[in-house]
């Protein structure tokens, strides 16, 4: 079995977590992106959405991660008895999540379905692959908000779309992986293809925000319709 190395070491990340909501039980953030969801093994990692929540709400927990240029949406468990409840959520897919995305040229179709397994490589790491054969099932669905273009600095008019993605399973990268797969990857997406394109070289960030968040609240039953406006 491979031995994976991760070489990877987080800029600072100055932006601050933003509370949308709190209570006894649960908080609600929007992410910043250049933030870890979770610590890395290594030192240097040490920042991350976790390390900031657990000094402000000692025991919280993470139900669920981002990726660390992904910005948006997550909720996160104060005690081990709503975690659980949340996770179980998650295990059942009960949970709605919409992101907002710029991906690269202009989607021929308005809408569609990518369904395209996904598995780890340890020799390709940090980069999952599609693989009808080994890896797990992963359905992502699109829909087109608008086709534009955006001009750089020597005049150039780079074709760009709007999309709303709502991926059906939670596989890692997934929706980034499955972008790449549709021939269109996320703008600024280092892995998978979001900065090949001349002009898209210098862009800021990744271009991937959790905008939408649906779940049962554990203990009013309530259904949480959690909304975050796109920053790009």
């Amino acid at each position: 079995m491979s031995t994976i190395f991760d070489t990877f070491i987080a800029p600072p990340c100055h932006d601050e977590i933003e509370i949308l909501y709190q209570d006894d039980h649960l908080v609600l953030i929007n992410k910043p992106t250049g933030l870890l969801s979770l610590s890395g093994k290594n030192p240097q990692n040490l920042d991350s959405v976790h390390y900031r929540l657990v000094k402000i709400f000692p025991g919280c927990t993470l139900i669920h991660r981002l990726d660390f240029g992904t910005s948006g949406l997550m909720v996160v468990a104060r005690n081990k008895a709503i975690n659980a409840a949340l996770c179980q959520q998650f295990s059942l897919r009960t949970v709605s999540k919409v992101y907002s995305a710029l991906l690269c040229g202009h989607l021929k179709d308005n809408n569609g379905v990518i369904d395209a397994a996904i598995t780890k490589d340890p020799a390709l790491f940090p980069l999952m692959s599609i693989c009808s054969i080994h890896g797990k099932p992963a359905r992502s669905r699109y829909r087109v908000v608008e086709r534009l273009y955006h001009e750089l600095e020597d005049g150039t008019l780079l074709p760009l779309t709007r999309v709303e993605l709502t991926p059906e399973t939670g596989r890692t990268h997934q929706l980034r992986i499955h972008c790449q797969q549709l021939g269109h990857p996320i703008l600024g997406c280092d892995l998978y293809g979001g900065l090949l394109i001349p002009g898209t070289e210098r862009t800021p960030r990744l271009m991937l925000h959790a905008s939408e968040l649906h779940f049962v609240h554990p203990i009013s039953d309530e259904l949480i319709k959690a909304y975050n406006a796109c920053p790009f």
